[in-house]
């Protein structure tokens, strides 16, 4: 179960960040985050170290349908590209000083649920079974890193733009020409087949409730990632969510647990139509907006040291009173 952020700690925050020297407001959303961030430790000086992004992988049978510019032995060949530092992620996560753990939830490579999911135009994705124990990766991984302030959400799998999709779709209700994007770059003639493709399956499972469209046409790494969601919101840990497959797994964790809401921080909107549809479902504001469409959590890195600002002018500010500086005439 998840417990609400703290509300009296919420409170004193705000009330010190109206004795910061400084208009009050005037750092904008980084009051707000830092506010935020007190109330979900339940501390007076909230911290963001140490923190860490976890980036799950998984492939998918869909690809069998030419969704996909990008062979599924990508997904593979990317994971033991993490493993070597030479991806995108690794070199941001250094940037922003977060450890990051890569988990392979299912690939062709390597069956750790079962290798990848199965193709969903023709049957579910994934078995109820195959799901929860996907899911409890997630959750098992959040254990492991016990201690952390934030975590950050990351992921791979050639293919995961088609579910993310179709889960967008069934979610929102929207059309799912409206929230499918060209992913990893298909062309237009690409475009229209993944609509087509995603149009069918959905016709064929008819979803309904959150667990059934994470299932039928959902992923291996997304039912991960909704375990780090609902472990982390159960923890008190802050969750720092990326793209528009991280989005996609959040809204089913909300869907599941709607205060888990309040635990997160969406890092950005990407160019994938879908994206900005989960933000205003759930009705969020992302911090960033620089047309990334990657993924692997790279959003979520760049966010990091925003979240660092605001913690940092929280804590480190001189009050008024502190600094001997006049307040506004009351």
């Amino acid at each position: 179960m998840v417990v609400p952020p703290d509300g009296d700690f919420a409170e004193r925050a705000r009330a010190r960040q109206g004795k910061l020297t400084k208009p009050p407001g005037s750092l904008g959303r980084l009051e707000e985050i830092a506010v935020r961030l007190a109330a979900i430790q339940r501390t007076d000086t909230p911290k963001t170290r140490p923190r860490a992004i976890v980036l799950f992988a998984g492939d998918h049978g869909v690809t069998e349908e030419g969704v996909s510019p990008y062979p599924s032995e990508v997904t593979g060949q990317m994971i033991a590209n993490f493993h070597a530092g030479g991806a995108a992620i690794n070199a941001l996560s250094r940037v922003a000083d977060a450890e990051l753990s890569v988990v392979d939830v299912g690939t062709l490579s390597n069956p750790a649920v079962r290798c990848g999911t199965r193709n969903f135009v023709r049957e579910p994705a994934m078995t109820e079974e195959e799901m929860d124990a996907a899911i409890e990766v997630g959750r098992s991984e959040v254990r492991r890193l016990e201690g952390v302030r934030i975590l950050g959400l990351g992921e791979m799998g050639i293919g995961n733009t088609t579910a993310a999709s179709a889960m967008t779709a069934a979610l929102t209700g929207r059309s799912v020409a409206a929230v499918t994007g060209r992913g990893t770059g298909v062309d237009g003639p690409g475009l229209l087949r993944k609509v087509d493709v995603i149009e069918r399956a959905l016709a064929l499972h008819s979803p309904k409730t959150p667990r059934a469209i994470l299932a039928s046409v959902g992923g291996l790494e997304i039912a991960a990632l909704v375990g780090v969601c609902l472990e982390a919101a159960e923890g008190g840990v802050a969750i720092l969510v990326d793209g528009f497959i991280t989005t996609a797994a959040f809204a089913v964790a909300w869907k599941l647990e709607p205060a888990v809401k309040d635990y997160a921080f969406f890092s950005h909107v990407s160019v994938e139509p879908g994206h900005e549809a989960l933000h205003q479902l759930m009705d969020v504001r992302p911090l960033l907006d620089l047309e990334l469409r990657l993924g692997e959590g790279t959003g979520a890195a760049l966010a990091i040291p925003i979240l660092d600002a605001a913690v940092a002018a929280h804590n480190e500010m001189a009050t008024f009173e502190s600094a001997s500086v006049s307040d506004k005439a009351r």
